[in-house]
Order: C-alpha cells, then structure tokens, then sequence
C-alpha cells in the first residue's frame, strides 16, 4: 500500500503541476491579452488623434479658402464698378462723337452751300478756300485738340 499511496502522491504532485502550468497558462494569456488591449487602446488613440489633426487641417483649409473666396468678390465688385463707370463714359464720349458728326456734316453743308454761292457770284478767294478746306479734313485741323462740349465735362464723374 505504501507504494499505492506514493502512486498517489506522485499522482496528485502530477497534477498540482498541470495545475501550476495551466494557471502559468492562463497568466501568460492574460498578459497577452491585456498587451493586445493596451496596444489596440494606444492604436485608436493614435487613430483619433490622426482623425483630429485631419479636420482640425480641414478646418483651416475651409477658413483659408472663404478668405480667399471673399477677396475675388471683393475683387470682383470693385472690378464691375470700373467697367460700369468705363461703360458710363464710354456711352458719353459716343454721344459726344454723334454730335461732333452731326455738327461737321452742318459745317460742311455750310461751307458747300458758301462754296456754291461765292462760285455763282463769281467772289472766290484762295485764302478763303483754304479756310474751308480745313472745314472739310477737319482732322488735320491745328483746333482738332480744343473741346467743343464743356458741358460734357460735368458728365465725366
């Protein structure tokens, strides 16, 4: 019996050591585990962190972006002034260019009507037809600079 009873305890010292290499076992697994939790832990918060610093870039892109959309506004406000201003003159100096044109068309009719006349009564004079010539080139006029319409100036701005 006694070598039963050391059957027995060889047995039971048999299983005390799987026992102890079970728990060694389960601890091993359990570090592990929490291993993994701490390192899945730190990889969200590095996640969340990258999540963050891409909308917080987001962010500043969005503000830098209504900045500049609010200068080509502004740019493009002060640009449509000029030009409705620039069209404004522009309407003027062709009203002014009609009237010009019309004026030069009666001076011209004058001076064929003085010309027909003058050539019926038989007064023709070299320096007077000089004169007139001018009246009819009137771009090569020495008063071709003078303004006719001052009045035009109050139009301007």
């Amino acid at each position: 019996m006694a070598s039963s009873s050391t059957g027995a305890s060889l047995g039971s010292s048999t299983l005390q050591n799987s026992g102890s290499e079970g728990d060694l076992h389960d601890h091993v697994m359990d570090q592990r585990k929490r291993k993994r939790m701490l390192s899945n832990r730190e990889s969200a918060r590095r996640s969340r962190q990258r999540k963050q610093k891409h909308l917080d870039d987001l962010m500043t892109q969005v503000c830098q972006l209504a900045k500049e959309n609010n200068q080509i506004r502004t740019s493009m406000n002060m640009t449509s002034q000029v030009y409705l201003n620039i069209e404004a003159e522009n309407s003027i100096l062709r009203a002014q260019m009609a009237e010009l044109n019309q004026r030069l068309e009666s001076l011209n009719e004058i001076v064929n009507y003085v010309n027909s006349t003058t050539g019926l009564f038989g007064l023709g004079d070299s320096t007077q037809t000089t004169h007139d010539n001018s009246l009819l080139q009137p771009w090569s006029s020495p008063y071709m600079n003078h303004p006719i319409m001052a009045s035009a100036d109050i139009f301007m701005y």
